[in-house]
């Protein structure tokens, strides 16, 4: 005891000091438990108009990607038609877009990395164009092909960039929302396409329509795109501070960057030092992050949700929507659906979490896929010649509204019934050794083919016909909230903004690869062991793919993209 200090103080003192530890501990405590969950912020600073201007102008570039990838499900019926397209040629028609898309994804993050992303939207808008402009003058399979991976490069360009983009000029607190007003748009892109789709089913010529209402919305965004600042991050990483200053004063709409600016050039600073081997490497967990990237995007691919969107149509008609029109407008029906499903995921996901949505979507998606898979099992409509062709003497013996002689399930038959006289005569003069060849290979009895065949007569039962709609439905829904939109979200976030548009690029290239190789044997596989079982493979990716969710996906709602960098640099 110090002379002179009473027992009361000794007393007082002691409390001092326990509460001091305690505090301490406590605050330790909030350390590891920030560390390991990635906990909230302060928001430094506010969600401007211009902000959300500047994001929603880079998001048509998703509203484009969308209208291109729904596109092809409607444009293809018409097109295999008149230019009398094989099995092959037509999986090689829808997998030309995602070769160039393969193509960009391996290059394009160099590009986006050196000269911005900014730089790199408005190249992608304008690739749109010319792509688009290319198809259509002429009706060549060889153009056709030229001018999808044309679009391809595009849309694989402007996805990576656009994701940078918005995660880099977006305030912390609402980046979730943002980033994913890109996944938005490109379902509402596929929406828009499959309406299209059916608004020219019957058209002459009307896939021409079709890829041509695209240009205008192209053309536009690249020229204001123009007007947009580029990313403050991309300035800084360009050393350029005081333009980085005035962008992000302009973005939140306050007087004073300066804090901000110093949190971004402190993080860019330590990461300044990484190339694209370390990518690869164990430092700051480099490679552990990137296998987490190339993971995700392989259970986006597997889980089938892209061949519903190729095949669409497709699929429909072949479990009983028999006529050209419904199965048009029940694949409008999965766009309403993918729309619907987004709005909740974007609006709520800086609440929620993206970890959580991925893990409810992984989950119904498996229930829906299994409820698919039995059902299909129980119509007996295969989906064996999906894409084989009748020759054209037996569209001219049915007659132009006879739909009940077209083969069910086929791509080339099924906007048979609405071609003209004189489209299938330019057809015959096209590819006079296709018709001769399918005369070869069909019977005439009757005015019905038998190319082939092995349909099962009678309707599929109205029941397991709308089942396998409301399950196919619940599934698409399932993919818009989880791995849809909340994949890209993740991957924005993960990587070093000084590496980041290459490590985007590197996940981009993966998720095209494989989308080309699964879009490529689609129909091939789906003849040779049935749409049942394909949906049972699905259902296995699915639950792959939430398991790996649980264990490996981190929670990174409410952080800063400097605070998730350092945070999984640790980890």
């Amino acid at each position: 005891m110090v002379p002179g200090q009473s027992t009361e103080d000794l007393g007082q003192q002691s409390q001092t000091m326990k509460a001091g530890e305690d505090e301490e501990s406590s605050r330790g405590s909030r350390r590891s438990s920030r560390r390991r969950h990635l906990r909230k912020l302060p928001a430094a600073a506010g969600c401007g108009t211009f902000t959300c201007l500047s994001s929603a102008v880079a998001a048509v570039s998703g509203l484009l990607m969308g209208y291109e990838l729904g596109l092809i499900s409607g444009a293809l019926l018409q097109m295999s038609n008149i230019l009398a397209l094989s099995c092959k040629e037509q999986e090689i028609v829808v997998s030309s877009l995602l070769f160039g898309a393969l193509f960009a994804s391996l290059t394009g993050g160099f590009l986006i990395d050196r000269f911005g992303r900014r730089l790199a939207i408005i190249i992608a808008s304008s690739l749109l164009v010319l792509g688009s402009l290319i198809l259509l003058p002429y009706e060549s399979y060889g153009i056709l092909i030229v001018g999808r991976i044309a679009i391809g490069i595009s849309i694989s360009l402007s996805s990576i960039a656009t994701c940078v983009y918005i995660a880099e000029i977006a305030p912390q607190h609402r980046r979730g929302l943002l980033v994913s007003l890109n996944e938005l748009m490109i379902v509402t892109g596929i929406l828009f396409a499959y309406i299209s789709n059916y608004a020219f089913a019957s058209v002459s010529h009307g896939w021409k329509y079709m890829f041509g209402l695209v240009i205008p919305l192209g053309a536009l965004q690249a020229i204001a795109m123009y007007f947009l600042p580029p990313s403050p991050r991309f300035l800084v990483m360009k050393n350029n501070d005081e333009a980085a200053k005035k962008v992000l004063e302009r973005l939140r709409e306050t007087s004073d960057a300066t804090k901000e600016l110093t949190v971004i050039k402190s993080s860019l600073k330590d990461e300044h030092q990484y190339s694209f081997l370390d990518l690869f490497r164990s430092k700051n967990n480099m490679r552990a992050r990137m296998l987490v990237g190339l993971t995700l995007v392989f259970f986006v691919q597997t889980t089938g949700q892209p061949n519903i969107l190729f095949y669409a149509s497709t699929v429909l008609k072949s479990v009983g929507f028999q006529s050209n029109e419904a199965a048009s407008l029940a694949s409008t029906g999965v766009g309403v659906v993918k729309v619907v499903s987004t709005v909740p995921a974007t609006v709520f996901v800086d609440q929620v979490g993206s970890k959580t949505f991925l893990c409810i979507g992984s989950s119904v998606m498996a229930v829906s896929l299994v409820t698919m898979g039995l059902v299909n099992r129980n119509i007996h409509v295969n989906f064996t010649n999906v894409c084989r062709s009748q020759s054209p003497e037996d569209f001219f013996l049915q007659g132009t509204g006879n739909l009940t002689g077209v083969t069910n399930g086929s791509l080339k038959d099924l906007f048979a019934s609405m071609a003209s006289p004189e489209r299938l005569s330019f057809n015959v003069q096209r590819s006079p050794d296709v018709a001769r060849t399918e005369l070869n290979r069909t019977a005439l009895a009757g005015g019905k083919s038998t190319t082939g065949s092995h349909m099962e007569s009678g309707e599929v039962p109205v029941v397991l016909k709308w089942l396998s709609l409301a399950s196919l439905l619940v599934y698409v829904a399932a993919f818009s909230i989880g791995l849809g939109p909340m994949s890209w979200l993740v991957l924005s976030e993960i990587f070093p903004g000084e590496i980041r548009g290459r490590a985007m690029a590197l996940t981009s290239s993966m998720n095209w690869g494989i989308n080309l190789l699964i879009s490529l044997t689609f129909l091939t596989v789906t003849e040779l062991i049935g749409l049942s079982w394909v949906c049972f493979i699905y259902t296995i990716m699915s639950l792959a793919s939430l398991a790996f969710v649980i264990v490996f996906i981190p929670e990174t709602k409410g952080c800063s993209l400097e605070q998730i960098s350092m945070e999984l640099a640790k980890q």
